[in-house]
């Protein structure tokens, strides 16, 4: 599944029986459990890419309590889950919010996303976390019509950046990243963060090193003032303020940002459900909300007893799974496994023994 936005916006809504809010590793087992019970799924995340706070705070830190797993990093974690949900193909829109969420008559649930995308589920499952993480942003006038042509908050990769003076803007380890991996494609590539000081692993930090006494990387101390744009409206320059207080106007073609990014619990809290302590409570019997045919995993959700783990998530979204799939049918789900059912091995694609 491709780690990109992936739908265009349409004229009428696009029918579904599942959607699942959130892209993190319980989001992407959530997947996996409808899958099983051949429920299609689309799934919304705020950022870029697949593997939610897992995958961009803790990409390459070492995770111990994955069942059957004695060690992987975040990356490594999204990326078997990723695998493990391609047989059932959701439909991805990355980079995208629920700006609202409607409980039709019929008792359908119509979402609009942030791109434009609207969708008419059977069920909806938030797996958002604390919120849908979403990129830090510049505060500067007249940057947000730029922001998907060339401005880019936490961008998958840097292919943008190919013969291009670019502009780095960050600190923290993906922003070194960005700019050792810029290097190889960009025609200019400026580093720019309040400091020059960064965040990142040693061999990171002796490569950019490396890369700016090559005269590849040149590190620009200063924060962002303003943006100048020309008369057909693209950015032509970043408008800075030094380490010393001097003024200075910094050439660009684009401008990639990596300044963190920070939980929201956004619309979700407008939505009606019965909240504590800004999560969803839910029924542990089918992890549903106060709402009808919407159901809340992972560590948005609060019961008696939680415990915010990922392996607990994942069998909140078993649950939450069946619970749908008895929803959506009316009649009882029988339990099937794995290792005999002919009907899960269809649907995973593999061959029945």
């Amino acid at each position: 599944m491709a780690d990109t936005a992936a739908s265009p916006a349409h004229a009428s809504p696009v029918e579904t029986d599942a959607v699942v809010i959130g892209a993190g590793p319980v989001g992407l087992f959530q997947v996996f459990q409808l899958g099983l019970q051949g429920i299609a799924a689309h799934l919304v995340d705020a950022l870029p890419h697949l593997g939610g706070q897992c995958a961009e705070l803790y990409p390459d830190k070492p995770i111990y309590d994955i069942p059957g797993t004695t060690v992987c990093t975040g990356r490594e974690l999204v990326d078997q889950l990723t695998a493990q949900i391609a047989p059932f193909k959701p439909t991805p829109h990355l980079g995208a919010q629920v700006a609202r969420l409607e409980p039709q008559t019929d008792g359908r649930l119509l979402l609009g996303l942030s791109n434009g995308v609207t969708l008419l589920a059977r069920t909806v499952f938030i797996a958002a976390g604390v919120g849908a993480f979403v990129p830090r942003t510049v505060k500067a006038d007249g940057i947000d019509p730029l922001v998907g042509s060339q401005v880019f908050y936490h961008p998958a990769d840097v292919s943008a950046a190919t013969g291009k003076h670019v502009i780095v803007h960050g600190g923290d380890e993906a922003a070194v990243r960005a700019a050792i991996e810029a290097a190889d494609v960009a025609s200019r590539v400026t580093l720019l963060h309040r400091r020059d000081v960064f965040q990142a692993q040693e061999s990171d930090l002796a490569q950019l090193q490396s890369l700016r006494d090559a005269g590849r990387i040149r590190v620009l101390a200063a924060q962002i003032t303003g943006v100048e744009t020309d008369a057909a409206g693209r950015l032509v320059a970043l408008h800075v303020m030094d380490a010393n207080g001097d003024a200075q106007r910094e050439p660009l073609d684009l401008l990639l940002v990596y300044l963190g990014i920070s939980p929201r619990l956004g619309p979700v809290a407008d939505w009606g459900f019965a909240i504590e302590r800004k999560q969803l409570v839910v029924d542990t019997a089918t992890f549903a909300t106060s709402q009808p045919g919407i159901y809340a995993v992972g560590d948005i959700n609060t019961y008696p007893g939680k415990r915010k783990l990922i392996l607990c998530g994942f069998h909140e979204a078993t649950l939450a799974a069946f619970a749908a799939a008895e929803y959506l049918t009316g009649a009882p789900v029988a339990l099937q496994y794995t290792t005999t059912s002919t009907r899960l091995h269809e649907r995973l694609g593999v061959e029945h023994h």
